[in-house]
């Protein structure tokens, strides 16, 4: 039986356009007033507000694995537009600078991809939480100061191209890496590797570790999932009582929730 409040480790699907600590203070509200007690969540690994896919979520003391499931092996499926870049190189800001495509070809791109696998070093987005004498980059970038961030080694196992769009000038890959590659300083990286430039146009984690995307839970389902537990819990607890004794169980009503 799930025990919410000594520690559960959740895997829910982020949905686009909501942001990790979003998603985590609904999913804790949730709990907490189902279960009539305060409880405790953390997250293992932010995903970005356009980013959707798995968002691991640690209750009570679960939250002390944090740190080891953050450094588990990430799963990623991307898409990149080439040509152009954006601020945050993503969809959040428009389009700053275009480059020429012309020379851009699936022969060169299969080439270049091989140089962004292994042990490599990667400067972090500085629309990013990076901080910077304690204070969020994105935070120093949204008040108009410039900002450098220092390379940081990261390690990515296989960066595979998986769709290519020779006229729209896209492309789509997979990537799998270790803990604090950015996968927007990824495409940004590429961009400028192809001699013209890139940015994200959608992202979303695919697996962490052993968790991958059928064992997630819809983020806009999760108080139906959870009043679901908690009847069956109320039931095999019924069950183990004797049978003179056994209270007649009345099904909750799934309970809904409005994004």
């Amino acid at each position: 039986m799930r025990d919410f409040i000594k520690g559960e480790i959740l895997a829910i699907d982020k949905p686009y356009g909501m942001t990790s600590f979003g998603a985590l203070a609904h999913i804790r509200f949730l709990l907490s007033q189902k279960l009539g007690q305060k409880v405790k969540v953390g997250h293992a690994g932010t995903l970005d507000p356009l980013a959707t896919g798995i968002l691991i979520l640690c209750t009570g003391r679960c939250t002390k694995q944090i740190e080891t499931l953050q450094s588990h092996t990430k799963e990623y499926t991307a898409t990149l537009q080439l040509g152009a870049t954006t601020a945050s190189y993503d969809r959040e800001h428009e389009v700053d600078t275009t480059y020429p495509v012309e020379h851009i070809t699936r022969e060169l791109i299969l080439d270049v991809l091989k140089q962004f696998e292994g042990d490599i070093q990667q400067v972090p987005p500085t629309y990013s939480a990076c901080k910077v004498e304690g204070t969020r980059s994105y935070q120093l970038r949204r008040n108009g100061e410039d900002v450098k961030l220092k390379p940081k080694a990261i390690h990515i196992d296989e960066v595979e191209l998986t769709d290519y769009d020779d006229v729209k000038k896209t492309m789509a890959i997979r990537v799998v890496c270790g803990k604090g590659t950015y996968i927007r300083a990824l495409a940004r990286d590429i961009g400028r590797a192809l001699n013209s430039g890139a940015y994200l146009t959608s992202l979303r984690r695919t697996r962490v570790g052993d968790i991958s995307e059928s064992d997630c839970i819809a983020f806009n389902h999760f108080g139906e999932w959870l009043d679901s537990e908690i009847h069956n819990e109320v039931s095999a607890a019924a069950l183990q009582r004797p049978a003179e004794a056994k209270p007649q169980i009345t099904p909750k009503a799934a309970g809904s929730f409005m994004e």
